[in-house]
């Protein structure tokens, strides 16, 4: 995917709304604060592998998953705009040697 969705995107729309929740209720059940959450489904802020587990415990996916769409997610962003900064540490020959 070329540019996959952001995984609080997900946890916004697929899990928090159709469960019918407001952030502070989802938060409770989480056990983190309202803040942490509201930042994760408004983008601004990473599942982090705290947040993934809370998840898993909560029955919504696996760590594992939620930390993957969160990779994903990083590398469609950076590739977007490569560090420009970075030299070649081996050419071709040199593997071959």
């Amino acid at each position: 995917m070329q540019n996959p969705p952001h995984p609080g995107a997900i946890l916004r729309e697929d899990v928090v709304a159709a469960l019918g929740l407001s952030v502070s209720e989802a938060a409770k059940k989480l056990g983190v604060s309202r803040a942490a959450l509201s930042r994760v489904l408004n983008e601004r802020a990473a599942v982090s592998p705290n947040l993934a587990l809370r998840l898993e415990a909560a029955g919504v996916g696996t760590a594992q998953v939620w930390l993957t769409m969160q990779m994903k997610w990083e590398l469609a962003q950076l590739r977007h705009n490569p560090p420009q900064d970075v030299e070649r540490l081996a050419t071709s020959e040199d593997a071959a040697a």
